[in-house]
């Protein structure tokens, strides 16, 4: 009697096993390292003594190194050397490389099944961005779009009409005759079922379009998406290790970066909007010089800057490419001038389209426009904040097309770190809408540092206290609850651990109470046996009985507190989550420890023997 069949020690043994060599990586921890890669192709063992050199001329001496994934990994002592080091890097490679400071395991090779837990943002410093999305800007986009879109089709189907332009909230569409109008509406329909017509009054020939209340909200939600799936791009390209971004709210997002220290270059990347787009350029330089002197502008082109005070120029107001037909883009050298250039990447629908523009246009000149929003900070008399949008616009290059161009191509006319800046953003992706940021807090790493050291002395006191007291009422069955809950404890580092969760303040509060809820288990087994003893009952038999009564017991209650931990983090955010998390991983660990782990090591003692006493 309470004899485990052979395959179920062993099954306790392999996990236990297991969750010890997975937790094994946490006592080794992370170190601050710089990824060191090439704008183009992968980086060599060249490149790796390269950049070995150039930390250690800077004189950082405690540096090691490998090539990961087609990089070249820096490895430092200090935090201090980490930011030493990009910065001399950054001086020595300029746009030949792309760097990015990150933390990686200090764990030896043969220990690579799992990296250490993530900390988060109130253990190991960095800074909260609350970000508030321009839904007014993303609706004008949709209604921009809409505007080029009807004017295509209409070309496209060969229905003349005398105008197309975008009025507030809608754009009015002016044929040549009622018949056009009806085979515009119809077509309009049949593509674009999200758009709601409005009927003309005296005019037979007008209609007016503009989006439903529904596709207005699934423009914002879908700006709203896009932005955060961008900003997950961004934040990759920063190197940063188990970032938060997540919605709150109708138009705002929370970005929380573990870890970073420059707060001016991390705000640079997640709030720009800068891109490029490709316009054919519209007349010669007398039709410029004379839009410029009179305002008068042709309904078909747009009057832009040139850099470099190069005066102005007429553009043709159909787009070939913008950035959001862009798939990829890195910065370089051009091979010709030598000057800083971006390789740009298009996807297929941008290619065809600038193929097709190109083959006919070859001889013809087309301009580059690099565009960039950003916000101005007013504050009003009465201590009102409010962000003001500023939009540049300026043609940064005019090249004749030469030959046909596809998928890949060069532009030049950009400074070094306007290149590398660019090329960022651009494979990144671009926001749907812009960003500003209403609010920044930043956590220093002293104070996370100070945090784990609390967090850390909770844990062992409440652990120190717990076994002292399971040890002195129960015993040799207190003994084993220990091992239990530290095989327990182990057992949540662990799959905190391969899942590469974020352990945070309140994640550590979950793993408290966890500690608590652990011996809850083994208190009703154990205070079960001692009822069947008292009863009369033969040892072996209360054992029995203790572990097989009281599992109802403990599953409903665990069940329950799982349930509030799922809603937790279904409707949390944040901390809240962090907290949820450990919590469930903590509920799932302890039945596992508290009733199979605990009644292995009670049958290896007691069990197939004849047993008068023992010890509870």
């Amino acid at each position: 009697m309470n004899q485990y069949p052979l395959w179920k020690n062993l099954l306790v043994l392999v996990v236990v096993v297991s969750a010890i060599v997975l937790a094994l990586p946490n006592l080794f921890g992370n170190v601050p390292a710089v990824m060191v890669s090439p704008a183009v192709g992968e980086a060599t063992t060249e490149w790796l003594e390269e950049s070995l050199e150039t930390v250690r001329a800077a004189g950082i001496d405690q540096v090691d190194g490998k090539l990961v994934a087609g990089k070249a990994q820096l490895r430092f002592a200090e935090l201090d050397d980490q930011t030493l080091a990009r910065d001399a890097l950054g001086r020595a490679f300029g746009n030949r490389a792309v760097i990015a400071p990150n933390l990686v395991s200090s764990s030896p090779d043969w220990l690579t099944l799992t990296d250490p837990m993530y900390l988060g943002l109130d253990l190991r410093g960095g800074v909260h961005f609350l970000m508030q999305v321009d839904m007014d800007a993303a609706i004008e986009k949709a209604y921009a779009t809409l505007e080029q879109d009807v004017r295509v089709l209409l070309r496209d189907e060969r229905i003349r009409f005398r105008s197309v332009s975008r009025e507030s909230d809608q754009v009015t569409v002016v044929l040549r005759n009622a018949e056009d109008r009806d085979s515009a509406v119809a077509e309009i329909r049949r593509q674009h079922p999200q758009i709601e017509l409005t009927e003309p009054g005296d005019s037979a020939d007008t209609f007016s379009l503009g989006f439903t209340e529904l596709a207005l909200e699934e423009e914002r939600t879908s700006a709203l998406e896009k932005n955060i799936s961008t900003l997950r791009n961004r934040v990759n390209q920063l190197g940063v290790a188990e970032p938060v971004i997540q919605r709150q709210g109708d138009d705002r997002i929370v970005v929380q970066l573990p870890g970073v220290q420059d707060t001016t270059q991390a705000k640079i990347v997640l709030g720009a909007t800068a891109t490029l787009e490709y316009r054919l350029v519209y007349g010669d330089a007398a039709d410029w010089l004379a839009a410029e002197e009179s305002g008068r502008i042709p309904a078909a082109a747009k009057l832009y800057q040139q850099r470099d005070g190069h005066g102005a120029i007429l553009l043709n107001r159909r787009v070939i490419v913008s950035g959001d037909e862009i798939k990829s883009a890195s910065s370089g050298i051009d091979s010709q001038s030598g000057s800083p250039a971006v390789f740009v990447n298009l996807n297929g629908t941008g290619a065809n389209r600038m193929q097709r523009v190109t083959a006919e246009n070859v001889g013809e000149p087309m301009a580059v426009v690099y565009k960039e929003s950003n916000y101005d900070r007013i504050v009003e008399d009465d201590g009102t904040i409010r962000h003001e949008p500023r939009i540049s616009e300026e043609v940064i290059n005019v090249a004749t097309i030469q030959d046909v161009l596809s998928h890949r191509f060069q532009t030049t006319g950009l400074a070094s770190d306007e290149a590398r800046h660019l090329s960022l953003l651009i494979s990144a992706g671009s926001l749907s809408a812009p960003v500003y940021i209403i609010e920044e807090r930043t956590v220093g790493p002293s104070l996370g540092k100070e945090n784990i050291a609390r967090g850390f002395t909770a844990c062992i006191v409440g652990l120190l206290l717990v076994m002292g007291f399971m040890l002195w009422y129960y015993r040799f069955f207190g003994l084993l609850a220990n091992l239990a809950l530290a095989v327990n404890i182990v057992m949540v580092v662990a799959v905190l651990s391969l899942i590469q969760a974020t352990l945070t303040l309140p994640g550590i509060a979950g793993v408290v109470l966890t500690v608590g809820m652990a011996v809850d288990a083994n208190v009703l087994i154990f205070e079960r046996i001692r009822e069947e003893l008292r009863r009369g009952s033969p040892v072996q038999q209360a054992i029995h009985a203790g572990y097989d009564r009281a599992v109802g017991t403990i599953a409903d209650a665990n069940i329950t507190t799982l349930i509030a931990a799922l809603v937790l983090f279904a409707f949390g955010t944040g901390a809240i989550q962090g907290f949820a998390v450990t919590l469930s991983i903590g509920i799932a660990t302890s039945m596992f420890t508290a009733i199979i782990g605990t009644r292995a090591l009670v049958n290896l003692r007691y069990g197939g023997r004849r047993v008068k006493t023992i010890a509870i």
